[in-house]
């Protein structure tokens, strides 16, 4: 179960926004989401898998987003957060993906049987191992926003209200809850 929220800072404050996700299928979709909620100002996408991993997506303006994953290892093996880690890691994660698939290794080399794994679910496992189980991407992402590289990577759970509560949103988030 996925929650997703878009902060947008506007002259009167940050406005909050609860997101549907259901037709985003790449970064670019998730950046036209949130440019569409505010031409030229800070929009900050919030994506949270159930305790399990979160994942930041900051947009200004036409500037490239930028984008940070608390676990990449756990949101890769998501579709949501696939998308946040092959944007981080890039081609590097499409190299690791590429070399561990080469070596075949599906598990029965070990008398284990595939048990009707599909294409989609090996390459998204293989995905996942090639991405660290620890955060990803860029850390300063809230940094002039007055939550510091450090707060950042402390959060774990309810992450989103820390976040909130740090850019001064905590209330707008809280009512779209």
């Amino acid at each position: 179960m996925y929650f997703a929220a878009l902060l947008a800072r506007t002259e009167d404050g940050w406005e909050a926004s609860d997101t549907e996700l259901d037709d985003v299928e790449t970064l670019s979709d998730l950046t036209e989401l949130a440019r569409e909620a505010s031409d030229d100002d800070t929009v900050i996408v919030f994506i949270e898998q159930e305790d399990a991993w979160f994942g930041i997506v900051r947009i200004e303006g036409e500037e490239d987003p930028r984008v940070y994953v608390s676990d990449g290892a756990a949101a890769a093996r998501s579709s949501y957060g696939e998308i946040l880690t092959r944007e981080i890691l890039g081609d590097d994660l499409d190299d690791i993906v590429d070399e561990l698939e080469s070596l075949d290794l599906d598990g029965t080399e070990d008398g284990e049987p595939l048990d009707g794994d599909t294409d989609d679910d090996e390459e998204t496992s293989v995905a996942a191992e090639a991405v660290p189980a620890a955060p990803v991407g860029d850390r300063l992402i809230l940094a002039d926003l007055g939550m510091s590289p450090a707060d950042l990577l402390a959060l774990e759970s309810d992450a989103l209200a820390e976040i909130a509560d740090a850019l001064g949103a905590a209330e707008v988030l809280e009512a779209v809850r």
